[in-house]
């Protein structure tokens, strides 16, 4: 699924998109990607399956902010507690990431039509290397646009629990 979902919003989204225009709009908005296990334990899919349909609801979501006119969103991604899980579950969290970032690579017509900038922050080296590469492929192709910001957190929540120091894991926090 792509990153940027377009296309015309239905009548029942247009109406609550006119309901919530009505009032004070955020600037910024942060989403913590979590649930995507328990949801494909409730659904009784695989847990990869969980985490794809949880990408999938976050482009719905990335819509909806786009058409509201909200200009920065954080999605915290990947935590450095996930690396605690299984080997398997780890790697496919990783492939995730894999085909959502080459994805957005594919999508630079739509990214600079609406001015995406990506930015990825975390401690990135203890992500696989070619992971590494697509995220600084994505950030430096979309360096330049700054219509709305995307931003990506990886290892967040280490330095909320008192992990990581971000003075030493090369972390840069967001503040709004």
């Amino acid at each position: 699924m792509s990153w940027i979902k377009e296309g015309e919003l239905s009548l029942w989204e247009r109406f609550c998109a006119n309901i919530i225009k009505a009032g004070p709009m955020p600037k910024h908005i942060a989403f913590i990607m979590d649930g995507n296990r328990r949801y494909a334990k409730k659904c009784q899919v695989e847990r990869q399956e969980g985490h794809s349909q949880g990408f999938n609801k976050l482009a719905e979501t990335l819509r909806w902010c786009l058409n509201l006119g909200i200009p920065e969103v954080t999605v915290y991604a990947f935590s450095i507690e996930n690396f605690k899980r299984s080997k398997s579950e780890v790697d496919g969290l990783m492939d995730l990431a894999r085909q959502k970032f080459s994805r957005l690579m594919e999508e630079q017509e739509k990214l600079q039509k609406h001015g995406v900038c990506i930015r990825v922050l975390g401690d990135l080296h203890l992500l696989p290397l070619d992971l590494q590469e697509l995220i600084a492929q994505a950030v430096q192709a979309t360096k330049n646009y700054n219509k709305c910001f995307l931003n990506v957190c990886f290892m967040a929540w280490g330095v909320e629990q008192g992990l990581l120091d971000p003075s030493r894991a090369g972390l840069k926090l967001l503040t709004s």
